[in-house]
């Protein structure tokens, strides 16, 4: 038999949906009870599907993605060695434009720390909100997913209780039926005896 306790629980969350007003509710839940009225399936927000971003927010976010590799790290170390390396080896012959201490690397190192610092941030600001689009997207498919399936269960316990109904029903005539056959059974051992 099912448990008691969960009809009262659909009857009040039913009661406390039917005494808030549609226009009390959030912009997300309006969408879930759309949704669900029109039986239309739960489509991503066109804005999560196309990249709407301008040539700086790609540029940026390219810069992000290289300046965050290990391509980046070793070739950028490279880099570095072979600086240091050229000043350090053509300082006897007049070639070195960077002398030890590397004043000018310094300088180089300091600017390239001072812009790709706030592109990365950028990149991960936008990469935020899509994130929060993203999750608000999932929690509308979970919140309908779970109605739709409070909804199934609501429906199976109806059928459930519906067959138990033509069951117990059938038995009952089954009942009457072996009640009558015993009453013509008696009454004829009745007159036989």
């Amino acid at each position: 038999m099912s448990n008691p306790q969960i009809p009262d629980r659909h009857a009040e969350l039913a009661q406390q949906l039917l005494a808030c007003g549609y226009d009390q509710l959030s912009p997300v839940q309006k969408s879930v009870i759309d949704l669900i009225a029109t039986e239309a399936p739960s489509a991503v927000d066109p804005t999560l599907r196309k990249d709407d971003r301008t040539y700086w927010e790609r540029l940026a976010d390219r810069v992000a993605e290289i300046g965050g590799s290990w391509n980046f790290i070793f070739g950028f170390g490279a880099a570095l060695g072979l600086w240091i390396l050229w000043n350090v080896a053509t300082r006897g012959f007049g070639l070195s434009f960077d002398p030890y201490p590397f004043i000018f690397l310094n300088l180089m190192l300091s600017m390239l720390a001072a812009v790709q610092a706030p592109v990365i941030m950028m990149s991960q600001n936008r990469q935020a909100q899509r994130d929060r689009a993203n999750a608000e997207h999932d929690y509308v498919v979970n919140l309908r997913a779970e109605l739709e399936i409070m909804h199934l269960h609501d429906k199976v316990d109806a059928m459930r209780d519906r067959q138990m109904m033509e069951m117990l029903q059938r038995q009952e005539e089954t009942l009457s039926l072996l009640r009558e056959q015993v009453a013509k059974l008696t009454a004829q051992s009745g007159r036989s005896a």
